[in-house]
C-alpha cells in the first residue's frame, strides 16, 4: 500500500468572475520514503494539491470531490481533530516563504518547541533538548543560543532551516516542501536542499517537492508529475524525464534550462501564458501553446496513457505516462522534436546549474 494516494481530487475556487478549477481531477501515488517531485508554471495548481493534501483550503476554495488516501484513510472524511494531529506530526509542511510561517512574537525556539510537546507528549525539557538538536542538525550556529532569538534575528536562510527543523521535528512520514528555497540565493538554495535530502533520508520520510524549476527537480527527486492548468501531463521517474520526456510542454521546461557549455545566444521559450483557469481552452489545455497542435486537440481532451501501447496509464510507480493526443493515434503530424543531451547523465548538467 502507497504511503499516500490521491485519487480524482478537485478543488475550485469560486470567484466573482467565475469557478476556478485548481486541481481537475488529479490522481498520484507517493511511496514510502520516495522523494516526489510537482514541478509547473505559477498557477498550475502545485500549490493547491499541497493545501489540500493538508485540508488547508478555505473559502472561497473547496474540495469538490476525490480522495486523499494516507496511510489507507481517507483524510476528507476525517475530523477537524483528526486532521489537526495529523498535520505536523505525521505530515508536515515547508512552506513557501518562511517569514510568514514564523510568529514574529515568539521565540524560534518556542514554536518547534510547542510542536514537539503536543504531538509527542514531551515535558518543557525534553522538548527544548530535541529543538536545540534538531536546530544544530539544520545547519544553525550555536544553536543552545540561538533557541531564544525571536525570527527577525534570524537571516532569510536560518529563518528557512528553522522553518525544515520545526517540520521535522515529529518525524513525519510525509514532509511537503512547498518551493522550500524561494527568495535564497543558489549558495544558500544547495545546502537547504541538501539538508532536506539528508534529514529526509536519516528519518526515513517521503517528501512531495512542489517547484517550478526543474534543476531543483534532478537533484533531489525519484520521480516526478509535471503539471499543467491543474492536470498532470507527464508522470516518469527523474532519469527517464531527462533523458525522453514525452509531453510538448516538458519539452518546452527542457529547452528552456541554461546548460553547461551552452552556445544559444538566447534560451528557448514556451509561447503564450498559462490560460485562465476561469475558462480553460476545451479539448487539450496546453494546446493554444503548443507548436505540434492540430484540430482534433481543440475538441478530444487527452489522458494520460503509456506512449508505448497508447493504453491509459495504470499508475505503476515505475511507468512513464503522458497526457497527448499523439500517443492514441489522434494526431497526423507527430510530435517531431529532439532533446539534446550531452554526456551520460542529464540530471547532472541541470543540477550543476545550480551550484
Amino acid at each position: 500500500m502507497a504511503l499516500l494516494e490521491v485519487n480524482d481530487l478537485t478543488v475550485n475556487f469560486y470567484t466573482e468572475e467565475g469557478v476556478v478549477t485548481a486541481c481537475d481531477n488529479l490522481s498520484y501515488t507517493i511511496e514510502r520514503g520516495e522523494k516526489f517531485g510537482v514541478v509547473g508554471e505559477s498557477g498550475a495548481g502545485k500549490s493547491v494539491t499541497a493545501m489540500s493534501l493538508m485540508r488547508l483550503i478555505e473559502e472561497p476554495g473547496q474540495i469538490e470531490s476525490g480522495e486523499i488516501l494516507f496511510k489507507g484513510e481517507n483524510i476528507l472524511e476525517m475530523s477537524e481533530e483528526e486532521v489537526r494531529s495529523l498535520r505536523g506530526n505525521e505530515i508536515a509542511m515547508i512552506f513557501q516563504d518562511a517569514q510568514t510561517a514564523l510568529n514574529p512574537v515568539y521565540t524560534v525556539g518556542e514554536q518547534i518547541s510547542e510542536a514537539i510537546r503536543h504531538h509527542l507528549g514531551y515535558d518543557d525539557k525534553e522538548a527544548r533538548d530535541r529543538t536545540i538538536r534538531l536546530l544544530d542538525e539544520v545547519g544553525i550556529p550555536e544553536a543552545e543560543t540561538r533557541y531564544s532569538d525571536y525570527p527577525h534575528e534570524f537571516s532569510g536562510g536560518m529563518q528557512q532551516r528553522a522553518v525544515i527543523a520545526m517540520a521535522l521535528s515529529c518525524d513525519p512520514d510525509l514532509l511537503i516542501a512547498d518551493e522550500p528555497t524561494t527568495a535564497l540565493d543558489v549558495t544558500i538554495e544547495a545546502k537547504i536542499l541538501e539538508q532536506i535530502e539528508d534529514l529526509a533520508e536519516e528519518f526515513d520520510t517521503a517528501i512531495q517537492l512542489i517547484t517550478h524549476d526543474l534543476g531543483v527537480i534532478a537533484q533531489v527527486c525519484d520521480r516526478v508529475m509535471v503539471m499543467y492548468a491543474g492536470q498532470p501531463v507527464e508522470k516518469a521517474p527523474v532519469e527517464e524525464l531527462y533523458y525522453d520526456p514525452k509531453h510538448p510542454y516538458t519539452v518546452g521546461l527542457m529547452s528552456s534550462i541554461p546548460r553547461i557549455g551552452d552556445t544559444r545566444d538566447r534560451l528557448q521559450t514556451i509561447p503564450g501564458t498559462m490560460p485562465d483557469l476561469v475558462d480553460v481552452p476545451t479539448g487539450c489545455s496546453f494546446h493554444p501553446r503548443c507548436p505540434y497542435a492540430e484540430e482534433a486537440c481543440t475538441r478530444k481532451e487527452p489522458v494520460l496513457v503509456d506512449p508505448e501501447t497508447g493504453y491509459e496509464s495504470s499508475g505503476a510507480v515505475d511507468e512513464h505516462a503522458a497526457a497527448c493526443l499523439e500517443y492514441t493515434g489522434d494526431l497526423t503530424g507527430g510530435l517531431d522534436y529532439t532533446v539534446e543531451v550531452d554526456g551520460e547523465d542529464p540530471q547532472a548538467q541541470v543540477g550543476e546549474q545550480r551550484e
